[in-house]
């Protein structure tokens, strides 16, 4: 896909991968619906960001994201790109997870996007075209202690995603899964614990590197909008 010209959401928008997508898309000629739930920083990142429009948006709340939907295409008129890049970490053993927090991760990280993707799925098929990119996780691939309920979200969403792009593929709507590496931003910070934290040890046998930025993230997500790629996957080495 040609990005000049198109209208693309960015959920998550405020920070992180979220906000450095935003940002190189803008750059690369698109206009963005900056969607978070922080008014303070999309409304900071909107000045910023030439033909941005900045929605606040809980993504656990079908009826905002409905809303927000519908405020994108009143404001711009189409929507060629979704990015659902929102979401929560959650570190915690089988035996102490929280239901409650763990009900408010499905909504944020699986069932948001779902939402989200129905959305604008009808509006692309009229369109013609489009493309839905799915921000999954590199622990989609691993079995890690204590990430259980993060890492089956994480997987729930990569069969979702692939399902969803090989029945929207007549309809020329791409749809992409991302499996970002652990990534310089406040993820690790925002993210829900319970119980007592063992942390993963690296056992010094896989790829030893530092984080990633989320500009180097943004430019892997934009480099498979254009070619339409089925799983991004941040580093090779992450290839099964």
């Amino acid at each position: 896909m040609n990005i000049q010209n198109k209208i693309a959401i960015v959920t998550g928008a405020s920070s992180g991968i979220g906000k450095a997508t935003a940002e190189l898309l803008t750059k690369e000629g698109a206009k963005v619906a900056l969607v978070a739930r922080s008014k303070d920083k999309l409304k900071k990142l909107e000045k910023e960001l030439v033909n941005s429009y900045a929605i606040v948006c809980d993504m656990t709340k079908e009826k905002e994201i409905i809303k927000m939907v519908k405020k994108v295409i009143k404001h711009f008129g189409r929507i060629d790109i979704l990015v659902n890049g929102a979401g929560r970490g959650y570190d915690a053993a089988i035996e102490e997870i929280n239901i409650k927090t763990f009900r408010y991760i499905i909504d944020l990280d699986l069932i948001g996007p779902v939402i989200a993707m129905q959305r604008v799925i009808t509006l692309m098929r009229r369109q013609g075209s489009g493309s839905i990119v799915n921000i999954s996780s590199g622990t989609a691939l691993m079995c890690l202690p204590n990430m259980s309920g993060y890492s089956s979200l994480k997987r729930a969403l990569v069969g979702i995603s692939l399902t969803a792009r090989e029945e929207l593929k007549k309809d020329n709507i791409s749809v992409s899964v991302v499996y970002p590496y652990i990534t310089a931003t406040d993820f690790e910070k925002n993210t829900i614990r319970e119980g007592k934290e063992e942390l993963w040890e690296d056992d010094g046998e896989g790829p030893q590197q530092s984080p990633d930025t989320a500009e180097f993230v943004a430019e892997k997500i934009i480099d498979g909008i254009k070619k339409g790629t089925g799983e991004i996957y941040i580093h090779e080495w992450m290839k099964k």
